[in-house]
């Protein structure tokens, strides 16, 4: 029998921020009428995570003994069932888990200047949202994680066990008003 992720949730709170950081202006472009920081800390809410304020001293975070979830403003239409799913995962396998998205374009080496071998996408992934850091790892932490995606996952991969989750394609991470008319299309209806 399968545990209903909105179970684990009831049992074991989880704090949330909505990183809007390090982004520029386009965490406050509209996505369906309303600021990607409205719909990701929307998201959060119908997850049942409790939102934080970003400006919250990290000791505060730690003494709640509660799994702290990141969710990027640049990825506003993650589900709320895909955050609680990876909450739950998070919690109970006691590892940070990232959401991600399978990587699509072309990639190609560079060397010396010189456009070489195209890269194999069969192993490569975008972070996505969320990442969930279970208690012990926000523990661990001396401060607040990287703002950068990247750097946040790797940084993590590092220290502790990271589970990569694809993510469904409404949490697409969005980098232009371009790609937010694309998201806004994905998830129209």
């Amino acid at each position: 029998m399968t545990t209903d992720p909105y179970d684990v949730l009831a049992d074991t709170p989880a704090l949330g921020l909505v990183v809007d950081e390090d982004r520029g202006a386009l965490p406050y472009a509209l996505v369906h009428g309303e600021a990607l920081v409205a719909a990701a800390a929307w998201a959060l809410g119908e997850a049942g995570v409790t939102l934080v304020d970003t400006g919250t001293p990290w000791g505060t975070l730690v003494a709640a003994g509660e799994p702290v979830v990141l969710h990027d403003a640049l990825c506003p239409m993650t589900p709320p069932d895909f955050i609680v799913g990876c909450v739950a995962r998070a919690v109970e396998r006691s590892c940070v888990v990232v959401g991600v998205r399978p990587v699509t374009d072309t990639v190609k080496v560079v060397a010396e200047g010189l456009v070489g071998e195209t890269v194999d996408r069969a192993g490569l992934v975008a972070v996505a949202s969320p990442v969930v850091l279970p208690p012990s790892v926000v523990a661990a932490l001396d401060g607040p994680p990287s703002t950068d995606p990247v750097a946040l996952v790797a940084g993590l991969r590092r220290r502790f066990p990271v589970e990569l989750v694809e993510a469904p394609p409404a949490a697409r991470r969005v980098g232009s008003e371009e790609d937010l008319r694309v998201l806004e299309a994905l998830t129209a209806g």
